[in-house]
């Protein structure tokens, strides 16, 4: 043992073992994490244990260092931060400038750590070699000290976990999905997997034979996958925005507008436009609940409604109140402050609509034309004093009837001459006071009449009387409902007196109208009825009445009729059969052809059913539900192509062997 340098601080001495050195304690590196014993700082007095693989040797020959200084050595210990510090006499270490190498065996620094310390790489400018050393340790510590940037990407989107990282302004997001090839991994796995083939393979390539067929060569590395653009929504123009979601609005704007306006600031924009907001339904969250909590949830709602109406709803056409029950006023109010386009309005379950408030209505919103009162508490004096005032342009009417249904067909027959449409279904509860309908005074008061349903109710016509005059009928009129569950009045003189002046009809249901036989169908003028119903549904004795004359229907409307319901009617089964043969001659892939035929309850057979059947290629609908005449297992109702033909096959195999 010898004395070494002393330090300059505070004069302490500490011992050196010869052939080991301890470095300065300005560039003295820092203790590898949890290994070994921690290590005494220096000038602590204490005996300093050799480190392995450190020392110093002479230039060239290798010698052990003995201590003593060369000649010319420099008095001064030479540092980054101090390039000439005096130091107490004794022995010096040789100087680095005389070109002494330095092999050092560098502590493994821990993965998780920052690069290498600066003063370490002042020490390899200053020329210390960093030379690898036996253990792993030193070859592990070069390869670990990886840049920062590759350090976050190793740890928070290692390779296969299906994550990967991006980078914002101000943040590092961590996304699911593969994400953008970066070149530096690639190298890297290409290395690592170089390094990880097997020991043999390397010296099986370079033995094999010169004749021998060379090995496979390694599959190439999947191309990158082209990552689609995250900003691609923000450059796309916003009319053609207003366009794509215009088209996806036509059914109505929810919910997919206030999705679409989550998606980001463009979309946002977009969906905010008014003109995509043309339709609207607006229903309480809490309707059908205890009145105070529907009244408080009609508030709220409302005070939503004043900001919407002028900042979203500007432009809306159709609008639909459902279970409003004291706010209807104030909702409406508002609509007609800022919404005057609206061509449409439906009151549902409404109640508390006053004569005011439609008036109101009708002079703001000059294209209102479609108004529907079903099933809505309205006072027959507010649709009275709006008919008069939105009379001339009212094209579609809806109703319920009540009690004062008929001062409003009064007002209906002067004041609408351009209504198409017209409907008068029954409510929730029974009326059994007979609707008189004024047939004449509506043919002339309403020529341009298109439809007109009159469901399940309980009516019949005015008395004409001899001096009146027949009425012009309804030339345009394409639909007529006449559909009823209970006992009604219309017989093959009311239907001519509805129907006398209509060539142009299409559909006609009769269903319930137990009066109406075929011969007074046939006298009809319509000669392309596409769809007729004369089903009887709720009729207790509809088998016990025997009927004849349904060859008529189809020889007149077979050609043309894609929808035929003869349910429960008590056609014999030769009259059915000669009737379903007229479907024989119709054309293959005709748009006319049947489709939808109801047999129920009908005294139809196998033989006429296969006919039909094969002859109509085009049928996707077959009900033979309670048909006696048919063998077990097949009555019951046929949907699509595959039912209809697994029936026909069933129904020949059931058939009898011809003799």
């Amino acid at each position: 043992m010898r004395r070494g340098p002393c330090n300059s601080r505070s004069g302490t001495t500490r011992s050196v073992t010869r052939g080991s050195a301890v470095p300065p304690r300005s560039w003295a590196p820092p203790p590898a994490q949890g290994r070994g014993p921690r290590p005494e700082p220096v000038g602590s007095g204490k005996a300093v244990k050799p480190e392995r693989g450190l020392q110093l040797t002479g230039p060239d020959t290798g010698e052990a260092d003995t201590g003593e200084p060369p000649a010319g050595a420099p008095t001064a210990w030479p540092s980054p931060g101090n390039p000439v510090s005096e130091v107490g006499p004794g022995p010096r270490p040789r100087p680095l400038q005389d070109g002494p190498r330095l092999r050092a065996m560098v502590p493994a620094l821990p993965r998780q750590g920052p690069p290498l310390p600066p003063r370490w790489a002042e020490l390899g400018a200053s020329g210390v070699e960093m030379a690898p050393a036996g253990s792993r340790r030193a070859r592990r510590a070069v390869r670990f000290a990886q840049p920062a940037e590759n350090w976050w990407w190793d740890r928070l989107a290692p390779s296969g976990s299906g994550y990967h990282l991006l980078q914002s302004d101000s943040m590092l997001l961590v996304i699911p999905g593969p994400g953008p090839a970066r070149p530096r991994g690639q190298r890297r796995a290409a290395r690592r997997a170089k390094r990880l083939r097997p020991p043999g393979s390397r010296a099986a390539e370079t033995k094999a034979k010169p004749g021998a067929s060379p090995a496979p060569a390694p599959a190439p590395a999947p191309a990158p996958q082209q990552v689609p653009d995250p900003g691609w929504g923000d450059r796309i123009p916003l009319e053609i925005l207003l366009q794509i979601f215009g088209l996806l609005v036509v059914d109505g704007p929810m919910p997919f507008l206030g999705r679409a306006a989550r998606v980001c600031r463009r979309w946002h924009e977009a969906a905010s436009q008014p003109v995509l907001w043309h339709t609207l339904t607006l229903s309480p969250p809490l309707a059908g609940r205890r009145a105070k909590s529907g009244a408080k949830a009609e508030k709220k709602l409302l005070a939503s409604l004043q900001w919407l109406m002028p900042n979203r709803f500007s432009q809306l056409q159709r609008l639909t109140l459902i279970h409003w029950k004291s706010q209807v006023h104030s909702v409406l109010k508002l609509v007609s402050e800022f919404c005057p386009q609206l061509a449409f309005l439906r009151l549902s379950d409404c109640h508390g609509v006053t004569p005011d408030t439609l008036i109101m209505l009708a002079r703001a919103c000059p294209q209102l034309h479609s108004l529907d009162l079903q099933h809505s508490m309205v006072e027959s004096t507010a649709v009275v004093s709006f008919l008069e005032e939105a009379g001339p342009r009212m094209r579609k009417l809806w109703l319920t009837y009540s009690s004062q249904t008929t001062a409003i067909l009064g007002a209906l027959l002067g004041s609408c001459p351009q209504l198409q449409v017209l409907e008068v279904s029954t409510g929730i509860t029974d009326n059994h006071t007979p609707l008189q309908l004024p047939v004449e005074a509506l043919q002339r008061g309403c020529p341009r009449l298109q439809v007109l349903r009159l469901l399940n109710l309980m009516w019949l016509p005015k008395p004409s009387g001899r001096a009146v005059t027949p009425g012009p009928g309804f030339p345009g009129l394409e639909e007529l409902c006449l559909a009823s569950s209970t006992c009604n009045f219309v017989t093959n003189e009311v239907l001519d007196r509805l129907l006398h002046g209509s060539p142009n009809l299409r559909l006609l249901d009769l269903r319930g109208c137990l009066r109406v036989t075929p011969a007074g169908l046939c006298e009809l003028p319509c000669q392309e009825l596409e769809e007729l119903h004369l089903g009887l549904y709720g009729m207790s004795d509809r088998l016990t009445l025997a009927k004849e004359g349904s060859p008529l229907l189809t020889q007149k409307w077979g050609h043309t009729l894609r929808e035929l319901d003869l349910c429960g009617q008590g056609f014999s089964e030769k009259d059915l059969e000669q009737a379903l043969a007229a479907f024989s001659g119709t054309p293959v892939g005709s748009h006319l052809a049947l489709c939808s035929l109801n047999l129920r309850g009908t005294r139809v057979t196998p033989s006429t059913v296969s006919s039909v059947i094969s002859n109509c290629p085009g049928l996707r609908y077959l009900n033979l539900e309670s048909c006696r005449c048919l063998p077990r297992g097949l009555k019951r109702a046929y949907r699509g192509p595959e039912e209809i033909r697994w029936c026909l096959e069933q129904l020949l195999t059931s058939l009898p062997a011809p003799s």
